[in-house]
């Protein structure tokens, strides 16, 4: 049983057993971001964030575990909070050796732990490397949205990422070689 909520819950979706083929939702661009953070010489957290990124939730009712999750978004998408420190990362020292300029992350499985808890693992593929990751994901609300009164979910999502992993461990350990993600997005069920 908890199993076949937080699945539905995944899609946005009540607990109607009348449905068969899989249904689409897609993300709330506005309302949805992924923070990112890693230690700076032991000096200070240094945050960023990506935002107005895509992404779709297939869910199939009737197997929730081949229920899917995909996301993109571009490097340019990120935002530093200061100019010089955004040109660095799009510099050779980090992204633009690999000259690879999408973001992405597609789900291999859902794995349901709780009542309005999950574990997804993916694919990550990021500055041209693709690694599989997994994301403790947890279900904030779902129903009926207020303003555009349809069917609609929110969920928060953390992981660690290890830059080294996709060549991007310049400067470690002494800025940090972990980066810890924030993940909070909204979903739509599609027209």
């Amino acid at each position: 049983m908890k199993t076949i909520f937080f699945a539905a819950a995944l899609a946005g979706l009540t607990a109607s057993a009348a449905v068969a083929a899989p249904e689409k939702y897609v993300l709330d661009s506005s309302h949805s971001q992924v923070l990112f953070s890693y230690n700076h010489l032991g000096y200070s957290t240094t945050w960023g964030m990506f935002s107005g990124f895509e992404g779709e939730i297939m869910f199939d009712q009737e197997a929730p575990a081949e229920s899917s999750v995909s996301v993109s978004m571009p490097l340019s998408s990120m935002l530093t909070g200061w100019q010089a420190r955004f040109d660095h990362f799009m510099s050779k020292d980090f992204f633009a050796a690999a000259g690879d300029e999408m973001v992405t992350f597609t789900s291999t499985s859902i794995a349901v732990t709780g009542d309005t808890t999950a574990k997804i693992t993916g694919d990550l593929t990021l500055n041209g490397v693709t690694k599989s990751v997994v994301l403790d994901a947890n279900l904030n609300q779902m129903g009926d949205h207020p303003m555009a009164g349809k069917p609609w979910a929110g969920f928060n999502a953390t992981t660690t990422l290890v830059r080294s992993d996709f060549e991007l461990g310049k400067f470690a350990p002494f800025v940090s070689d972990e980066v810890a993600l924030q993940i909070s997005i909204e979903a739509m069920k599609a027209e």
